[in-house]
Order: C-alpha cells, then structure tokens, then sequence
C-alpha cells in the first residue's frame, strides 16, 4: 500500500519589535493624519515555507490607537469611530496569497472585520525575503498596503467644511511593516488522523 505523503505546516511568530501596523487619513482635504494601532498579535502557518499557502489570524486591539494627539485619540475610540468598549477587536482572517506579479507584488485577500462588520479586502504584498539574524534565527519580511473605505464598516462620522468638502476622508491608507520569525514546523499526520476519526465518531 503506498504512503501518502502528509505536508507539515511552518509556523511564524511576528517580532513585535520590527512589526507596525499603521494608516494614513487626508484631514481637511488639504493633509493627512498619520496613526499606528500599538497592540496586535497573529497566528501564522505556511506549508513547509510556501507563503502563497499562507493562513493568516490577525487581532488588533483598537484601544491601542495612537496618532500623536491624545484628544484626538480619546475621539477615534469613542462611539464616533471604534467604540472600542463594545468592540474589542480588530480582525483580518486569509488563507489564500496570489502569484506575484511582474512587480513583485502579491494580492493578499482576506475578511476584515470591525464594529461587528466582515468585509472581503485586498491587500498588496511586497516580500523583503527570508534572512537569518546573528542569532540564527529565520526572519521573513514583508511590506503589505492596502486601502479601504472606513464607511462600509460603519465608521461614518464627519463634518462638513465652509467649503463644502468633509472634515476627514472615507478613504484610509493602510501599511504594514512585518518581520516573522520561522517557530518551527509540525506534522499534519496526527491532526488528520484525528478528524478522521471524529468524523467517523460522528458517523456511527
């Protein structure tokens, strides 16, 4: 009888030291204001090294907002923007990367999910390659940019200008510095051997 062969799954940690989580809002029509989210953590696995196989858990805690001006923050974690004593989190979940292109860039879709609303996005990835550091460790470095209309998760508060435009844009520019460490690697087998035999379980 021939042996099928199981892949085994890498998992990564982020290091939180070379990670950002960052967005960029045009303020007045005239500027941008620039903030980072401080707090966020994820759970990573690729088959063997593959990221095109990536899984991807990201949680981003909202309270964590942070743009250089605390008044302004105290404002963005309110009801008006992430009503961050209701809500909690900050999700994005993907288990698919594309090709790259002649670029080299990836698209990175995925659900994000805030104020309690799921929405499918697309993120561009840029790879920086996989480097050990003086210490032996594998690192993987990525840039990823996307850009997402807050409104279509509820985040709709603004003014209106003597002029006739919006106080802040809908449009938010998101970038993210990522630098993963290689956590090691697991064997599948046992994990598929043991849904097998639930599913059988539940057969009987």
């Amino acid at each position: 009888m021939k042996k099928t062969l199981v892949p085994t799954q890498t998992k990564w940690s982020l290091d939180q030291a070379h990670c950002e989580i960052e967005f960029k809002v045009r303020h007045l029509m005239i500027a941008h204001v620039k903030g980072a989210f401080k707090t966020f953590d994820a759970n990573i696995y690729t088959t063997v090294k593959d990221f095109k196989t990536v899984e991807i858990d990201l949680w981003i805690d909202p309270s964590s907002i942070g743009t250089g001006d605390a008044k302004r923050d105290e404002h963005l974690k309110s009801v008006d923007f992430l009503d961050v004593e209701h809500h909690k989190q900050i999700t994005f979940t993907s288990s698919t990367m594309g090709k790259a292109n002649m670029l080299g860039n990836h698209e990175l879709w995925g659900e994000l999910t805030m104020l309690g609303v799921t929405r499918n996005i697309k993120l561009n990835v840029q790879s920086g390659g996989i480097a050990k550091d003086p210490w032996g460790n594998e690192k993987a470095g990525f840039t990823v940019t996307g850009k997402i209309n807050r409104s279509e998760w509820g985040l709709v508060w603004n003014a209106t200008l003597e002029t006739g435009g919006m106080m802040v844009s809908d449009e938010v520019a998101i970038t993210c510095e990522i630098e993963l460490i290689n956590m090691g690697q697991k064997d599948l087998t046992m994990e598929l051997e043991d849904k097998a035999r639930k599913k059988s379980a539940i057969k009987e």
